[in-house]
């Protein structure tokens, strides 16, 4: 049998070639010379081939008898390890793997029991636990607003020969000083004078609700607002004698009814006899009479009484009803002292009151001012409504300023208001001016399919000035 012929061994040189030399480190200094001699460094060089050819060779003949080192030895957790890398998922620690997140501490107010103990009084009564229970009820009724409208309409259900007796004798036990002046309001709200005045006699009878200013002025205000008031003959007795909430309570029955000569006749004697109303009732009187042209000097008259005042109170309703008449009567630097006694007095003026003093200084001619007045608005981030954006429009039209007028007319629309017919009508008035005609048409065909019918008078402008382009 022939002996297979072995591979003939390559040459050292060709086996192993000699690797070029690596360029020298950074920073060697190559002009330095070497303290080794040539022949020490070609000896070193060789003696350090040797060794690794030796040892190449060693490896060689060691693969070529399938020689291997077996001597490692692996633990059990290495060999978990790797193991668990190549599995679908790496086991967790023990214990609840979908965890739900904790929850976050809970409030003072959210743990508390749903029904907090009654405080400790010493009651003399011989059962104190329903005196308690009895005392909760009562309070949780006689302020309620909803039990007390409830009566009223009760009432109103009730017959012609049926007393208000078969409603509130239920609810008697239950009632406080007070409660009932809101069930008489409503009554008056429902057109039922005769149901008040019945209501209140019936608490006359009561010994705990009885005798009470508050039901007494809801009486007054309601009979005066609806005429059947008996006006005593000796008024000037009657205010030196009733409390300054009855009086009041007159007052505002009769501006309500449009009796405004008898509410003039008791602001005059309760004036003469020295007792000092509400400023709020002199704002509705003058309010009321300022409504009437022929009644302006009445309304001056009590407006100058009311700036003698040194406690002036108003409310920003009435302080804003009050700039609205003095711009109805021309009293424009009263509309300013009652914006900046507003101002001073810490309160933030509202949309209505910034309208009313835009409106009273465009009525002055002072443009600028009032445009300084929009700037405020705008300033403190104030929601423009649908009589802002028309005094602004209008104040843009005075100060011929398309752009700024065009600006708001946008966002009254992306507001969601329609725009009124004097809207329209300013509008079209300045693309006239300008000399736009495109525009002028435009703002035309959106006002008529919003149901506006353009007057005669801005109709011939528009035809003259398309007459004008068409030459």
């Amino acid at each position: 049998m022939a002996r297979p012929r072995a591979r003939r061994r390559l040459p050292k040189n060709l086996r192993y070639p000699r690797r070029a030399k690596l360029p020298p480190d950074f920073g060697t200094n190559l002009f330095l010379k070497s303290t080794k001699t040539v022949k020490e460094t070609y000896q070193h060089d060789v003696m350090k081939e040797e060794d690794e050819d030796e040892d190449e060779e060693e490896e060689e003949e060691g693969e070529e008898h399938g020689e291997c080192d077996d001597d490692i030895v692996w633990e059990s957790d290495e060999i978990e390890a790797i193991t668990s890398l190549f599995r679908a998922r790496i086991p967790q620690k023990p214990g609840q793997l979908n965890r739900a997140r904790a929850l976050p501490l809970p409030l003072p107010h959210q743990i508390r029991p749903l029904r907090l103990p009654t405080p400790k009084k010493r009651s003399k009564m011989a059962s104190p636990v329903s005196f308690s229970s009895r005392k909760s009820l009562s309070k949780q009724v006689y302020k309620s607003p909803g039990v007390l409208i409830g009566l009223a309409r009760e009432i109103k259900g009730l017959t012609a020969e049926e007393d208000v007796s078969l409603v509130l004798d239920k609810w008697a036990q239950f009632l406080r000083k007070g409660s009932l002046s809101m069930t008489i309001r409503e009554l008056g709200h429902l057109g039922l004078p005769e149901r008040a005045l019945q209501t209140f006699c019936w608490a006359q009878k009561q010994p705990h609700l009885f005798p009470d200013d508050r039901v007494l002025a809801s009486t007054v205000e309601v009979l005066a607002r609806n005429h059947t008031l008996k006006v005593p003959f000796d008024l000037e007795k009657f205010v030196g004698l009733a409390s300054q909430g009855v009086i009041e309570a007159m007052v505002r029955g009769f501006t309500k009814g449009g009796s405004l000569h008898r509410a003039l006749k008791l602001l005059s004697i309760a004036k003469t006899g020295n007792r000092i109303l509400d400023p709020s009732v002199y704002a509705k009187v003058v309010l009321e009479l300022a409504k009437n042209p022929d009644k302006h000097t009445l309304a001056a008259a009590l407006l100058d009484e009311l700036g003698d005042r040194d406690d002036l109170n108003l409310t920003q309703q009435d302080c804003t009803a009050i700039m609205k008449v003095c711009v109805k009567l021309g009293k424009f630097e009263t509309v300013e002292g009652l914006h900046n006694w507003f101002r001073q007095s810490g309160h933030e003026p509202s949309v209505v009151m910034y309208t009313t003093l835009v409106h009273s200084r465009c009525s002055e001619k002072k443009y600028r001012e009032a445009l300084a007045v929009v700037w405020d608005m705008e300033s403190s981030n104030c929601l423009f409504d649908l009589p802002a954006y028309r005094v602004v429009i209008r104040l843009s039209v005075a100060l011929n300023g398309l752009p700024r007028a065009s600006r708001y007319f946008s966002r009254l629309k992306e507001s969601g208001f329609s725009p009124t017919y004097d809207i329209y009508r300013d509008m079209i008035n300045l693309y006239m001016v300008s000399g736009r005609l495109g525009k002028c048409r435009d703002v035309c065909k959106e006002a008529e399919m919003a149901g506006f019918k353009l007057d005669k008078q801005l109709m011939s402008q528009l035809l003259q000035l398309g007459e004008k382009y068409n030459k």
